[in-house]
């Protein structure tokens, strides 16, 4: 076997040879935030509470320089453990995040280990060849669906570890099945029009009703869609036609052989027996009632954790699997996902310097005074552009919006641009950054359950961010005509 065939069976040391991981990028972006916190002078704006909001937010005119805090080596080194629960941040904290990740790594784990996924990964195939490229325009308006409406993002690390087996099985790749996930519930999110983390309370802190400018949205929405779908599916056609076209060509029997574990062959075989078929209810009965949680109940992190960890113990007495392969099971399905959980923690950490050099503030006064007297066509895109730096540091949606709107969104009465524009802006700015953010542990996450390096990402959506900043830059430029 030669060493190049080696390195293309092992995914890890192939990434690690071509691109840092994850780990490091994050690393190197506290470090480059804390070294900004030397050169940005120190500010505050003075905050109140918003009732409606339902935290403080910064008072427009209100901006002043502070005493500099500039973090150094300790603070550094304590960023990552403080992204977990620093308490005074405006962004949620990443602690709730990881632990979901490793119950729902110990409930997939479970689920492995009753032969009920790759059986019926399997038997999907069967039923499904010939048929497998309409997979991804549909379950992309799921997505988008759940994004819209209530803001899917980390809920969709779930769905990763179910999805990118069935697409390698159907002949494509892992980024396919990243990018349906992905990209369907982050066009959801770019397009909000009912989503309560980003619609709702970026309207809210700029005063105004949420539905004002849902139509825009609404047709951001449909119109990324389809773009995105059409993307993806042309993609994913190739790829089928020939691998070698796969931005992760290097890494294709690897692949297979991590997500398929040896079942890649034999679809028409595969028969699921009376206990598994009872398991996959279970299965897609738990996702059912995380979604209805989610959406309608005020489901957060923990419940959805505690939804699983029941869900994997029943699966596992329905299957008989014993106490000790049940707990042995769900162990190595949280170890599975450990490194996931240690990147949120990393991503939260670039917010917490931000926060301690008090130069977030800095920042959105700067672009609070590089607005004034512009016009209207002018001002909206670049209101576009500077939300679209500030989400590389506050990828939260709910984060950026209780930041940014209270102190920007005024600025739209001078230029004579309605604010439900200038929160269009926002949230579509903030969509888009998020299919890239390294800053963003739902991409960083999705990546690595998918064993994925960053640029071979970007290697692929880069001409998909092109088209849609263009179109995103015309609906939001035809918005001040309306």
């Amino acid at each position: 076997m030669t060493e190049d065939k080696k390195l293309s069976e092992n995914p890890e040391h192939d990434l690690a040879s071509r691109f840092p991981t994850a780990y490091t990028i994050l690393f190197g972006l506290i470090v480059l935030v804390a070294a900004l916190t030397w050169i940005i002078p120190a500010g505050q704006y003075e905050r109140v509470m918003n009732e409606e909001v339902g935290r403080e937010v910064a008072v427009p005119g209100t901006y002043q320089t502070m005493d500099p805090n500039p973090q150094g080596f300790v603070d550094v080194m304590l960023a990552p453990t403080a992204g977990f629960y620093d308490p005074d941040s405006y962004v949620a904290n990443a602690i709730d995040v990881a632990l979901f990740v490793l119950f729902l790594g110990g409930f997939l784990g479970v689920m492995n280990a009753t032969g009920a996924i790759d059986t019926g990964i399997r038997s999907a195939m069967r039923h499904l060849k010939g048929h497998e490229i309409w997979m991804i325009p549909i379950l992309m308006t799921l997505f988008a669906i759940g994004g819209t409406t209530y803001g899917m993002a980390e809920e969709t690390l779930a769905f990763y570890s179910i999805l990118i087996p069935v697409m390698i099985a159907a002949g494509y790749d892992v980024v396919t099945g990243i990018a349906i996930i992905l990209i369907g519930a982050g066009i959801g999110v770019l397009g909000s029009t009912i989503n309560p983390f980003a619609t709702v309370i970026a309207a809210n802190a700029a005063n105004i009703p949420f539905t004002d400018g849902i139509v825009l949205r609404f047709v951001l929405l449909v119109g990324g869609l389809v773009i995105c779908a059409a993307y993806v599916m042309r993609y994913a056609h190739r790829v089928k036609q020939d691998p070698s076209r796969s931005v992760v060509a290097k890494q294709w029997g690897a692949h297979r052989k991590l997500f398929l574990k040896g079942h890649d062959e034999g679809f028409e075989d595969a028969t699921l027996n009376a206990t598994q078929i009872i398991v996959l209810v279970i299965f897609a009965m738990t996702f059912a009632v995380m979604i209805w949680g989610v959406s309608s109940q005020g489901w957060w992190m923990a419940r959805m954790g505690a939804l699983f960890f029941g869900a994997a113990i029943v699966i596992g007495i329905v299957a008989r699997l014993g106490e000790k392969k049940l707990t042995a099971s769900f162990v190595d399905g949280a170890r599975d996902l450990l490194g996931v959980a240690l990147v949120v923690g990393l991503a939260r950490g670039i917010v917490v310097i931000m926060d301690q050099g008090m130069i977030a503030d800095t920042i959105l006064h700067s672009a609070e005074t590089s607005l004034g007297g512009l016009p209207e066509l002018a001002f909206i895109n670049l209101m576009f552009w500077i939300e679209v730096g500030m989400s590389f540091f506050v990828p939260s949606s709910s984060g950026l919006a209780v930041l940014s709107m209270p102190i920007l969104a005024p600025l739209g009465d001078f230029a004579n641009v309605g604010r439900d524009l200038v929160v269009t802006a926002y949230q579509s700015a903030n969509g888009l950054v998020n299919l890239i953010n390294p800053t963003f542990a739902v991409v960083v996450g999705g990546l690595a359950i998918g064993r994925v390096s960053y640029d071979r990402w970007i290697a692929f959506i880069w001409p998909l961010l092109l088209i849609l900043t263009v179109f995103i830059s015309l609906i939001i430029s035809i918005g001040t005509l309306i």
